[in-house]
This record gives structure tokens, C-alpha cells and sequence, in this order.
């Protein structure tokens, strides 16, 4: 055999070809694709869902075998929320976490699955029957089709309270009061009926509004309050359970399609895995967080139960307002309840 006119034996060939297999260079072409994976998010350091994050992201490194990178950057470390679901819809960050009502401009018939209009969830279990069976998967491929992105989990950060510079006892406590809400229409519809001024402001800017007198509430769950240290702003809790919301855990879907088909299979079934464990883990503490806030000096009362109606009944026709904007979003709303 030759090559430009230099003679080479087939034993030679073949030597040289091997030592070409094992050279640096052509191990290093050889390697599999690295594809980064940026998770961002405006969830609290040490809550529940933040530390599902880390080891989601763990799972898939070492899973991977390193062929996925996934960095977490938590508590608005890339931007406020609005930059993240932006992000995730465009690929410039792979993954983040918002409720479903975070896509009411979108995809409205699946604003519903993030608590909107309040009350709509009745308990944790009701939460499990819609989000772990066939509506959550529905919900997935409406977010896939219609905003780019895959639900590949759903987390939770737990019933949501009022948490005020002042103490919360009825309905008529609410009048005029200043609370903090999403940049969403139907969050300033709900607390404008029930007599409050709602101020929507991005959720990263909520402890300084409150330090600077901006709004004097907020709703949050109480893992937020402690991990955004909110009660260092506002000390009276008033729990009414109004909003459950969970989160989906959104996967821009452009990427997760250039995956190959192990890493795909493989990034959802362990997404699946950590946000089982990250629910239980918050309805397990949920109570000692709240103990925990008593001994930070937090002022908790539970909302009577007849005020919990009034708000309930106050508020209900949102369900056929917010139903109003397509067949589709009435209908998804009425098999949420259903399953009440």
C-alpha cells in the first residue's frame, strides 16, 4: 500500500491506525456531546423546592455519565421570574419552575391547574388526582404545543396565607390593605373583590416593597417566608389557604428534543423522581415550618372558617369569568373541580 509515493506495509497500516485510535486528540473528538443544562428559578435557598433542584441536578451529572451539565441557580441568582419563563421559552436557560397560571396570556385553559382562580384546589390529595394522573399530562402537551416548553414534574410549594404588617382577623381587615401580587390579570381581579388594593410587583422585589412600605401584605406558603426571611417585614400570619400552587417544572422543549433518547428518557424520569420526594418532603414540614415562624416572632391565627366562606363565595365568580375565555378553558376548569 502507498501514499504519496511512500511505501507502507499492511501491518504498518494497520499499527498506525490504532495508535491514531488512542491518541489525546482523537479522544477528545471522540466524546460524547456535552449539553448544558442552566436551571434558574426565583425559589428561595433551603426551601423544599430549591433543594429538589439540587438533587435533580445531581441525578442527571452523574446519570449522565457527564454528558449533561446541569447548573442550578436558584433565588433569582438570573433574573426575576418573568426572565426565567421568557428564558425557558426560548432556550436561553433550559429549565425553571412557575406555576401553570404563569401561562394565562398563552394558554389560559391551563392557567386553572395553578390555583386560579382560588379555591379551586380543596386539598393535597385533590392536588395528586389532577396533576399526577391524566390532566397533568394533558396540561404538558398544551404548554408544549403552545408555549414551547415540557412539564416534566410538578413540585409544589404548598397552600399560600396572608402574611400582613398588621394582624388579619375577617374579611373587613382586608379593606384597602396593600398586598403584593403575580403580574397576572386574574390574582388582581381575585384580591380586588375581596376589597384590597392589589399591587403587582415582580416576586423578587417583595421584601424591600414591604421594608419601604410599598404594599402591606403578601401571600406567600411559609417555606418562602423563611427562606426569604419575609417575616423580618411583616409579623401576623392569617391562614386561609386560599391558593395551592404547584409548580411545573418546565423544560424548554427544543432542548430536551435534541437530547438523544436515553438522555431524554432519562431527564424526565428523574425529574419525576425528585419532585415525588420534594412533595413529600414539604407536606411533611409544613407544620414545623410554621412552628418555626411562631418561634421568629410571627403573629399565626387561622382565618374562621365563616370568613373563609365569605372570601370563597365572594371570589366565585371568577371561575365563570376566567372560564369565559375559551370552550376549552371552561372545560379544563370544570374537570379540575370534578375531581374535588
Amino acid at each position: 500500500m502507498t501514499s504519496r509515493g511512500i511505501k507502507i506495509s499492511r501491518r504498518g497500516f494497520i499499527a498506525a491506525g490504532t495508535a491514531a485510535l488512542a491518541s489525546p486528540a482523537f479522544i477528545r473528538h471522540a466524546k460524547a456531546q456535552e449539553f448544558v443544562c442552566k436551571i434558574a428559578h426565583t425559589e428561595g435557598i433551603g426551601t423544599p423546592i430549591t433543594n429538589a433542584f439540587d438533587a435533580w441536578a445531581a441525578a442527571m451529572n452523574e446519570k449522565s455519565g457527564g454528558r449533561i451539565d446541569a447548573q442550578h441557580f436558584p433565588a433569582a441568582q438570573l433574573g426575576g421570574l418573568a426572565e426565567a419563563l421568557e428564558g425557558s421559552r426560548i432556550g436561553t436557560i433550559q429549565v425553571t419552575t412557575a406555576g401553570p397560571d404563569s401561562e394565562e396570556a398563552i394558554a389560559p385553559e391551563i392557567a386553572a391547574f395553578g390555583g386560579a382562580p382560588g379555591f379551586i384546589y380543596k386539598s393535597e390529595e385533590h392536588v395528586d388526582r389532577v396533576l399526577q394522573g391524566e390532566l397533568g399530562q394533558k396540561c404538558s402537551d398544551i404548554a408544549r404545543a403552545k408555549t414551547g416548553v415540557e412539564f416534566v414534574a410538578y413540585g409544589e410549594t404548598g397552600f399560600r396565607h396572608i402574611l400582613a404588617k398588621r394582624p388579619v382577623g375577617n374579611l373587613a381587615d382586608l379593606a384597602g390593605l396593600k398586598i403584593r401580587v403575580p403580574q397576572l390579570r386574574i390574582w388582581v381581579d381575585f384580591w380586588s373583590l375581596l376589597g384590597t388594593a392589589p399591587t403587582p410587583l415582580p416576586y423578587s422585589e417583595q421584601y424591600s416593597a414591604l421594608s419601604t412600605g410599598i404594599i402591606d401584605a403578601i401571600d406567600s406558603d411559609v417555606f418562602s417566608i423563611v427562606g426569604f426571611k419575609f417575616h423580618e417585614q411583616a409579623q401576623h400570619l392569617t391562614l386561609t389557604g386560599h391558593w395551592f400552587l404547584p409548580k411545573a417544572v418546565r423544560v424548554n422543549a427544543a432542548w430536551l428534543d435534541s437530547l438523544p433518547e436515553d438522555l431524554r428518557a432519562m431527564v424526565r424520569e428523574t425529574a419525576k423522581e425528585a419532585f415525588a420526594e420534594q412533595r413529600r418532603i414539604n407536606r411533611a414540614n409544613a407544620a414545623k415550618t410554621l412552628e418555626d415562624l411562631k418561634g421568629l416572632g410571627v403573629q399565626v391565627q387561622q382565618l374562621p372558617a365563616e370568613e373563609l366562606a365569605k372570601m370563597e363565595e365572594k371570589t366565585a365568580g371568577l371561575f365563570d369569568e376566567f372560564g369565559s375565555k375559551s370552550p376549552e378553558t371552561a372545560e379544563m376548569i370544570k374537570a379540575i373541580r370534578a375531581l374535588g
